[in-house]
């Protein structure tokens, strides 16, 4: 067995044929089966049940694919480490809450790419638990998220802190008459949103538990059905200016030690920290810390 043996059932199994797999790895059919059939029989153990739609792992391929993935793994890394000399450049993929991207990335973002210009720099948009996945996954380099992130194979280091406020249409005064209902309608992103899950929240905690909710895919949307009076909000202070000078709305302040949120950036422990990497956190979390301090 040897690391081309695995990555070849890994293959197989990620993509649950002989064919597809072959096709990605850009040879035959005809090998692709030869060389798992060694594999099973020098393991002693066969890894796929065969089917007329492709194969499925078996309980031994199941016990075996988490270590041809990490080896995988290992390899990719080995021939970044490799081809890293120290200097930024390549393809370098982080992820970004929406509102972190529009209010706190733009400007380290523009001297970045102004830097180093050799770096094709990709910043993807999500919610905190789709980031996370995308992280765990490795279709992340890196990601900011909403703190608290508990997970053994994620390192974190903090970026940014927020301050929260409850944003509703001028109809509602104070945050006394909000909590005063019995169920309320709230204008949120989609699941694994961490802002929504505070709201949820903070609304429960007042006794409101019954929620009709709306959901859109950008915050544009959300002020305007806020503004519209359709339902409420949570989002961090600092953004409300940029995205509601249009509307007309009542920006509430959360009581003292509610409203106070960390954003950090992570990373898988275990995957290899390119110099584009490196640079990126320097000139965004470094050149934030005084900052957060300060706060």
């Amino acid at each position: 067995m040897d690391a081309a043996d695995l990555r070849i059932f890994e293959a197989v199994a990620r993509l649950g044929g002989m064919n597809r797999a072959a096709a990605e790895l850009n040879t035959v059919q005809s090998n692709v089966t030869a060389r798992i059939r060694l594999l099973e029989k020098e393991l002693e153990a066969p890894l796929f049940h065969r089917h007329s739609k492709g194969v499925a792992l078996t309980d031994a391929g199941r016990r075996l694919l988490p270590y041809a993935t990490r080896i995988e793994h290992l390899l990719r890394d080995a021939r970044s480490a490799v081809a890293d000399d120290g200097h930024p450049k390549g393809s370098l993929t982080v992820g970004a809450l929406e509102t972190t991207a529009a209010l706190r990335l733009s400007s380290h973002l523009s001297s970045y790419v102004a830097q180093f210009p050799e770096v094709d720099l990709i910043l993807r948009t999500g919610t905190t638990q789709e980031l996370i996945n995308d992280v765990l996954d490795r279709r992340l380099e890196g990601a900011f998220v909403c703190a608290p992130v508990d997970h053994p194979d994620l390192h974190q280091r903090h970026a940014f802190r927020e301050e929260l406020a409850i944003l509703t249409s001028p109809s509602i005064q104070n945050l006394d008459a909000l909590f005063r209902e019995a169920e309320a309608r709230i204008v949120v992103l989609r699941a694994g949103c961490s802002y929504r899950q505070r709201l949820e929240d903070l609304l429960a905690q007042r006794g409101i538990l019954s929620l009709r909710r709306l959901e859109f895919g950008t915050l544009e949307a959300i002020v305007g059905c806020v503004a519209a009076g359709l339902g409420v909000t949570l989002l961090p202070k600092s953004i409300i200016g940029s995205v509601t000078r249009d509307h007309d709305l009542t920006v509430h302040s959360l009581p003292k030690g509610q409203g106070r949120v960390e954003t950090i950036f992570i990373h898988r422990r275990d995957a290899y920290i390119s110099s584009a990497l490196k640079a990126f956190l320097r000139r965004v979390c470094v050149s934030t810390k005084s900052a957060v301090a300060a706060e």
